[in-house]
């Protein structure tokens, strides 16, 4: 038995292949495709395949640069919104730390609510942030504040301009307090006007100074206005008592001529010669009360003393049409005190009771009393019918250049009251009860007298 020249190959038989079949793949022989043809097929396949490699290459080295490039932008911007938060927050700490009170106000809503206040503002205005964030900012100006000033904030809004201006303001709770405002318009990325941004400054502290500094500069003008007045005065009583002297000379002469003749007219020259002694008392006491010097305490007949003021102001008494009265004690003890100076309390007692009856109608009366307030004090009481004094005005009655009167000086009552607590007594006044005022002037009685 002949075998076969084929070898089977797994149960296949091996059959010859053409030298002309060529791969219908890479590999793969093509028919009627010689081996040189096969191998510059397969050589640029094989270029082919370098160049996409090569390609490939570059595209990952191309993608891998703009990774890195974008990894160093992401860092930058990263770096960069660090910075930002870091400056950010600065503000925001520094916006918190502020003394100022600082609020922003969105105009583009037509309520132009407040979108933001710090701690400063809401402690100045005594609100807490769920009252102010969302409301209008014109709503926290009530009916008493100055409607020139809101006005003029509200136009500010309208037309976004910058506002600088003082006013007065009201807290939560109604306190008043007085505000430095500035507002002025911030402007979004578009360049448009978005939002106003205002800085309020508590004054109130500031002003009250300034207001004592004007009242302090006030009370030495009128200390000095006094002192030249008391120059003034002093000067002119010394003038004065020189024509009195003259005239009483003149009808002592005359009196002495007339001497048994006409009594009528010899009357009438001792009503003048009385009345130029009267005149010449009074100026001879306005001189002490303006003397200066230290005050020489004794003991003193209460009762003398006022009997010598109420002889000081009749003439004045008279002129304005107003009965002095007096009731006094017989029986009471000495005080110790320096005369003149008692003496100077009783006429601006007087004095400002004649200003409280100037334009009464009715009733034109001052009446004085003085008793025994108890063993060791004597009370002198100096009522009027006038038209009293407003309640809102007598706890501030004796303080320094504290007046109601337009051309006062504000200077009277504090003095008397200083005077009469040396002398250890007190100095006090009531409104009566139907009308008019009463002074209350108290002094220890004389030791010897106790």
């Amino acid at each position: 038995m002949k075998r076969s020249k084929h070898k089977i190959i797994h149960g296949k038989r091996n059959r010859p292949t053409s030298k002309k079949i060529v791969k219908s793949k890479i590999g793969k022989p093509k028919k009627h495709e010689s081996r040189n043809e096969e191998r510059a097929r397969l050589k640029k396949t094989v270029n082919r395949l370098r160049e996409t490699r090569n390609g490939l290459k570059k595209e990952v080295q191309y993608r891998n640069g703009k990774l890195k490039l974008r990894d160093e932008q992401l860092k930058l911007e990263g770096e960069h919104q660090k910075l930002a938060e870091g400056q950010i927050h600065i503000l925001t700490q520094a916006v918190e730390s502020t003394s100022d009170g600082i609020f922003i106000v969105d105009i583009k809503t037509p309520d132009c609510p407040i979108i933001y206040a710090n701690q400063s503002f809401l402690k100045m205005t005594g609100y807490a942030q769920n009252d102010i964030i969302g409301q209008s900012y014109l709503a926290f100006y009530g009916d008493n504040t100055d409607q020139c000033v809101v006005e003029e904030i509200k136009q500010t809004i309208r037309e976004s301009k910058p506002f600088y201006g003082e006013m007065l303001n009201y807290r939560k709770g109604g306190e008043r307090f007085r505000v430095l405002l500035r507002i002025a318009p911030v402007r979004g990325f578009n360049g448009g006007i978005t939002h106003l941004v205002g800085v309020q400054t508590d004054i109130t502290l500031m002003r009250q100074e300034e207001l004592e500094i004007k009242k302090q500069r006030e009370e030495l003008l009128h200390v000095t206005r006094v002192g030249k007045l008391a120059e003034f005065v002093s000067s002119l009583a010394h003038e004065i008592s020189q024509p009195l002297t003259s005239i009483l000379s003149y009808a002592q002469a005359a009196q002495r001529m007339l001497a048994g003749r006409d009594s009528k007219l010899r009357e009438i020259l001792q009503y003048i010669i009385d009345d130029d002694h009267r005149a010449s008392a009074v100026i001879q006491r306005l001189r002490s009360l303006l003397k200066k010097g230290k005050p020489e305490m004794g003991s003193l007949d209460i009762n003398a003393i006022i009997n010598e003021t109420v002889i000081l102001i009749a003439t004045d008494a008279n002129v304005r049409n107003i009965a002095v009265k007096t009731e006094i004690d017989t029986d009471l003890p000495s005080v110790r005190g320096d005369r003149i100076q008692l003496q100077q309390v009783f006429l601006n007692l007087i004095s400002n009771s004649f200003d409280a009856l100037k334009d009464n109608k009715g009733e034109r009366e001052i009446l004085i009393r003085a008793s025994r307030k108890d063993v060791d004090t004597v009370i002198v009481a100096v009522k009027d019918s006038g038209c009293g004094i407003p309640s809102r005005n007598i706890p501030k009655l004796f303080t320094h250049f504290f007046t109601s009167k337009p051309d006062g000086l504000g200077m009277g009552l504090s003095i008397s009251r200083s005077i009469i607590e040396s002398h250890g007594g007190r100095l006090d006044v009531e409104n009566n009860p139907d009308r008019g005022a009463t002074f209350y002037v108290t002094i220890p009685v004389d030791i010897k007298d106790v």
